[in-house]
C-alpha cells in the first residue's frame, strides 16, 4: 500500500516521517519524499492513527488522489528549482509531464484548484526561496546566483525577486528573512 504525505519538503522530513512510522510499529515502511510504502493494506483506524501523529509533526496524510498528485507536483517543482543541471533547460510543463506521466493541462488545473495559484507561480516562489538561501550564505554574488539558478540575467532575477518579496536581492541580503519551504 502506498500513502501520500503532505508537507514533506526535505530529507529531514523523510527522517521524521520514518521515525513516526517506526514508533507506530511499521518498521517495514519505506519513506520517500511525499510517500510511504507499506507491504500491506492498512485499516481506516490505522490510517487515522498515522494521520494524527503526522499532523502533530506538521505533516498530513493525503487520501484524495488529486491532493496526492498536487504534492507530487510540489516535490518535482522543488527538485527542479534547486537543481544545478540540465533539467532547467527543459520547459517546466515538459519536465512535470515527463516526471509524473500526466498531461500538463491536467496538472495545472488540479494544482490551481488545490493551491489557488498556478504551477508557474509556485515554481517562481520556490526559486526565489532558493535564491534567498544562497544570499544568506553570503558566498556568491547576485550575478553568480542568477547564473546558478537559471536566470537569464541579474535584471531578470532582481525583477522576479522584487515582485515576490518587495525588495531587491541586495536589500534582502541586508535585512531579509526566509520562509520555511512548506509555507511557500
Amino acid at each position: 500500500m502506498e500513502i501520500a504525505v503532505k508537507n514533506m519538503v526535505c530529507d529531514r522530513c523523510v527522517s521524521v516521517v520514518t521515525g513516526i512510522m517506526r514508533s507506530l510499529g511499521y518498521p517495514e515502511a519505506v519513506v520517500t519524499m511525499g510517500r510511504v510504502t507499506l507491504d500491506r493494506d492498512l485499516s481506516g483506524e490505522e490510517l487515522d492513527r498515522i494521520d494524527r501523529c503526522l499532523v502533530a509533526e506538521g505533516f498530513q496524510l493525503l487520501r484524495d488522489r488529486g491532493a496526492s498528485l498536487v504534492e507530487k507536483v510540489k516535490a518535482a517543482v522543488l527538485r527542479l528549482a534547486r537543481s544545478r543541471d540540465d533539467d532547467r533547460k527543459v520547459k517546466l510543463s515538459v519536465y512535470l509531464s515527463d516526471k509524473l506521466g500526466v498531461d500538463y493541462r491536467t496538472l495545472g488545473r488540479l494544482f490551481a484548484e488545490h493551491e489557488n495559484r498556478t504551477i508557474e507561480r509556485y515554481y517562481i516562489a520556490q526559486k526565489i526561496e532558493y535564491v534567498k538561501e544562497l544570499l544568506d550564505y553570503g558566498e556568491m554574488t547576485v550575478s553568480e546566483i542568477a547564473c546558478m539558478t537559471g536566470y537569464s540575467s541579474v535584471a531578470h532575477l532582481s525583477r522576479q525577486f522584487r515582485e515576490e518579496t518587495g525588495m531587491t536581492p541586495t536589500a534582502y541580503r541586508e535585512t531579509g528573512k526566509r520562509i520555511p519551504l512548506d509555507k511557500v
